[in-house]
């Protein structure tokens, strides 16, 4: 059996879709799927879709956050041998369920994540800057896959044997302790990329700024997290961007105005880390846990 949780807040425009990407594949083990959220309006659609379909139910969070509610989820389920994660604002590819649990048959395997795909077109600014950020982070899961070696997986789609983690501290990234942990515990991590999640990202500069400006701080309290006494290995980081990332960006472009865009895209990612930097360790305003809408990623 597995368990598929979608955690959700305040999406009833997209969760159904969500929903649907899962009920129109052939999944081929017995399956639900558990939709996570606090609010009314996703929670009114969820229950419709329950209605119709056995596999669909709802979970209500108490509204503090995602990675809150996932620690609520985790000592629920107990049942399931694996669990697929994903969120209400995104959908997934037809063939997601059954790449994930194919590779699974490899029982030195304990954790999985797919392919994050913008949706956003590639001829505006910040549709180019989605599918440029993206390859460079499919590169460098992918090499770090097959080395066998550490990397973050992406929330939007990953999946994991069941009852190895019990709880994980909430101001961090689930994505980025959850496959170390298992790590840590003797397993292997692979990335695959023919399964994917399509994904709307922001289409303006204040919510760009803002959604990674969370993600950047959420890694850096990661550094202050040790498991089995070993520090999480960074991934994402300034450094990491200007030592794995430059090369990448600046062979990305296929025309003028795309490189044009990848130039621009220097300074912004500048101001981000500097924006994090004076947050977080100047003015002390430490990432935490919560639900917060970006409205531009809002319609699929």
């Amino acid at each position: 059996m597995i368990s598929i949780i979608i955690t959700s807040f305040k999406e009833p425009l997209t969760v159904g879709k969500a929903i649907e990407s899962f009920l129109n594949q052939d999944i081929k083990v017995h399956y639900e799927i558990i939709v996570s959220c606090p609010d009314k309006e996703t929670a009114d659609v969820v229950k419709e879709y329950s209605k119709k379909y056995k596999q669909v139910r709802h979970f209500h969070d108490t509204g503090i956050g995602k990675m809150h509610a996932l620690n609520l989820l985790f000592k629920e389920l107990k049942k399931p041998e694996i669990l697929i994660l994903t969120d209400g604002d995104v959908f997934v590819s037809g063939n997601s369920v059954d790449k994930i649990l194919e590779a699974f048959k490899d029982t030195n395997i304990g954790c999985i994540t797919g392919k994050p795909v913008p949706l956003n077109p590639r001829n505006t600014l910040f549709g180019y800057w989605s599918h440029l950020l993206l390859y460079g982070a499919h590169k460098a899961r992918l090499k770090r896959s097959i080395k066998e070696k550490y990397f973050t997986c992406t929330g939007y789609l990953f999946a994991f044997k069941n009852n190895i983690v019990k709880e994980f501290q909430t101001d961090i990234p689930e994505d980025a302790i959850i496959p170390f942990i298992f790590m840590e515990e003797g397993y292997k991590i692979k990335y695959i990329p023919e399964a994917e999640v399509y994904i709307k990202y922001p289409d303006n500069f204040k919510e760009w700024i803002e959604q990674k400006k969370r993600v950047s701080k959420a890694y850096i309290n990661l550094a202050k997290v040790t498991y089995n006494g070993k520090h999480v290995p960074k991934m994402k980081s300034f450094l990491n961007e200007i030592f794995e990332g430059t090369l990448i960006a600046l062979t990305y472009p296929k025309n003028i105005r795309e490189f044009f865009y990848t130039l621009l895209l220097f300074p912004a990612r500048l101001y981000m880390w500097l924006k994090v930097f004076q947050e977080a360790k100047i003015s002390k305003k430490q990432h935490a846990d919560a639900w917060k809408r970006v409205e531009s990623t809002k319609e699929l």
